[in-house]
């Protein structure tokens, strides 16, 4: 049977072969990524003579809100360089090598300080390349578009949860009663599996070509890649050996405070450029205001939903009661509880806003009820910390129940954010428009982990509840000025 055939017959749930192939790499890379984020502030928090790198929560906070918040941003160059250097076949493979190499070197980390570091920046990058573009390869499995493209990111979605569910499981015993450096290689082993299954998968699926045709070109991006990865590994040494001897002139809170407010203030001048060019009439220039508040809201939100794996982590490392039967459960099993509610509860949600029909809330109401639903989250966990101790921890479902709060408050905003910039950006601006809009995401989570290191400095019950105070009050204004709001969505649905 011909590749044709055996495509328009459907060979993966009804879908194109090359689906299976995606499917399962991003599985893996989810896997390698949030199996060692979900131990990634406990390692660094852990003392150093059990293996930790014995960081302040503080600093490990900081550390852990800058990685995040660079995985997002660098999937703007990470797009730029598939689409002119080597293609988004081509970026999807190598952003899977830095990713193993970055694994591997933090399975070093406590023996060799600089491969901490380093093994960051690689899975940033790797992070960077892979995750924009293995995307993008789906959206070019279908050219005819339609419902079935839909249907077949919804079954790519279930591998992004699947590899999220299983990840904190794996590495996380292995972490937490076996040695860090095993969770670590076990993050680096599934990205080589994925790796492996991709280079195989792509033979019997098209994937698309690269527009590195000849050798010459081939050759230039592969040096290209070495000297990526050569430069990120310089440069990492001498961060490490500069912060180490005390020789920078800035900490590194200072600079992710700064990193902050220059990733905002890019937003806010790109907007304002916008807006006081001709090229737009007063309609787009409407639409372009509305996305800007959904990019602020999106910043909020994730400013608190990604401090599950920082302050929420900790805490149930620190004040959960985990003992099951005598057995002490790893905290870090606490993190597959997200994407187990997102498999759950994303169907459900898509049938309310179905079932809803002419009363669909707005993109504001939306908006406002996922921030109220993370504030509620972090007023559960507010109350929890009134009972919690170091020597007498609190039940976990403390921590399940403010899970399924965020995650419902996520579904309100994430495809719901994500579906409205492209239908409210110019055709000309949606590419630029959705850089913008992991730029918010990405300021969402560095402001995480800066919130997450006040927990040496304020007693639980206040940081969680400034948290909650902030984002209910964010998710009420978009609530009360829906009306205005919504008239800057002018002509869209």
């Amino acid at each position: 049977m011909s590749q044709t055939a055996w495509t328009s017959q459907g060979g993966f749930f009804g879908h194109p072969r090359g689906l299976a192939t995606l499917f399962f790499t991003e599985m893996w890379e989810r896997f390698s990524y949030y199996g060692m984020r979900g131990i990634l502030i406990l390692f660094m928090v852990d003392a150093i003579q059990t293996g930790g790198l014995g960081l302040t929560v503080g600093r490990a906070a900081t550390v852990y809100g800058l990685y995040t918040a660079a995985a997002y941003l660098m999937a703007l160059p990470g797009g730029w360089f598939a689409d002119k250097v080597v293609g988004p076949r081509n970026a999807v493979f190598y952003g899977g090598v830095l990713i193993a190499a970055g694994q591997f070197c933090l399975a070093l980390a406590a023996t060799v300080p600089v491969g901490f570091y380093s093994g960051l920046v690689l899975i940033v990058s790797g992070t960077g390349l892979l995750k924009p573009n293995v995307s993008a390869i789906v959206g070019r499995l279908y050219p005819e578009g339609g419902a079935r493209r839909d249907a077949g990111f919804s079954v790519f979605y279930m591998g992004i949860n699947l590899g999220a569910f299983i990840g904190p499981l794996v590495c996380g015993a292995l972490g937490e009663h076996v040695a860090w450096k095993w969770a670590f290689t076990a993050a680096g082993v599934g990205m080589v599996l994925g790796l492996v299954q991709y280079k195989m998968g792509a033979g019997l699926a098209d994937l698309g070509r690269t527009p590195a045709h000849d050798t010459a070109e081939r050759a230039k991006s592969r040096r290209t890649l070495l000297g990526t990865a050569f430069t990120i590994l310089a440069v990492s040494a001498a961060v490490y050996l500069l912060q180490s001897r005390g020789i920078t002139a800035f900490t590194l809170e200072q600079f992710a405070d700064a990193t902050g407010y220059l990733i905002f203030g890019l937003v806010v001048a790109y907007f304002v450029s916008l807006l006081v060019s001709g090229e737009w009439d007063a309609v787009v220039k409407k639409r372009l205001v509305l996305i800007f508040l959904l990019v602020v809201g999106s910043a909020l939100f994730w400013s608190g939903f990604e401090q599950a794996g920082s302050s929420m982590n900790l805490f149930a490392a620190q004040y959960t009661d985990r003992v099951i039967f005598g057995w002490q459960a790893p905290a870090s099993w606490l993190q597959a509880v997200n994407p187990i509610f997102i498999i759950t509860l994303a169907p459900v949600f898509g049938w309310i806003w179905l079932a809803l029909g002419s009363k669909n809330p707005s993109v504001a109401v939306k908006f406002g009820l996922g921030l109220v639903l993370l504030g509620l989250g972090f007023l559960v966990m507010a109350w929890a910390a009134v009972y919690a101790t170091p020597v007498n921890g609190v039940s976990p479902m403390w921590l399940v129940v403010a899970y399924f709060l965020h995650t419902s408050g996520e579904l309100c905003v994430s495809p719901i954010g994500l579906s409205a910039v492209t239908k409210l950006a110019p055709n000309e601006l949606v590419g630029r428009m959705m850089g913008v809009w992991f730029m918010g995401t990405s300021l969402g989570n560095l402001i995480a982990g800066r919130a997450a290191g006040l927990m040496e400095d304020l007693p639980l019950t206040r940081l969680f509840g400034t948290v909650a105070g902030i984002v209910l009050g964010s998710g009420i204004l978009y609530i009360l000025f829906k009306r205005p709001i919504s008239k800057l969505s002018e002509g869209v649905e």
